[in-house]
């Protein structure tokens, strides 16, 4: 098993920035994809962001060039940057990691409201 804890949500202004963090914890070997998710009310979840191992990155048309994804292997974190918010930005956020090409586990979400 995988445990997931994400951080750094929160309520801030239109254009502003915040940065979650996603620490990984438990059987956390052959680690390879992670990625942020959100989903908005009355939405489907949808991608944000990934990052591979290798460090490999892809992101939503939506956020590129405002959010950077980024992890940390040696801490088991996954970082994600968001600036120049925009009140669609508002969902909750989750981690996912895929763990030896298999399995998949969530985080419990945080919650990002960006007021106009």
């Amino acid at each position: 098993q995988v445990q997931l804890v994400e951080s750094g949500g929160g309520l801030v202004q239109a254009g502003g920035s915040l940065r979650l963090s996603c620490a990984a914890s438990g059987n956390i070997f052959n680690i390879n994809t992670m990625g942020w998710y959100r989903q908005a009310p009355g939405k489907q979840r949808e991608l944000v962001a990934t990052i591979t191992n290798g460090g490999s990155t892809n992101y939503a048309d939506s956020v590129k060039g405002r959010f950077t994804i980024s992890r940390d292997n040696a801490r088991n974190t996954m970082y994600l940057q968001m600036n120049s918010l925009k009140p669609e930005d508002t969902a909750v956020y989750y981690c996912k990691v895929v763990r030896g090409f298999i399995n998949v586990y969530w985080g419990q979400g945080t919650q990002v409201t960006v007021s106009s």
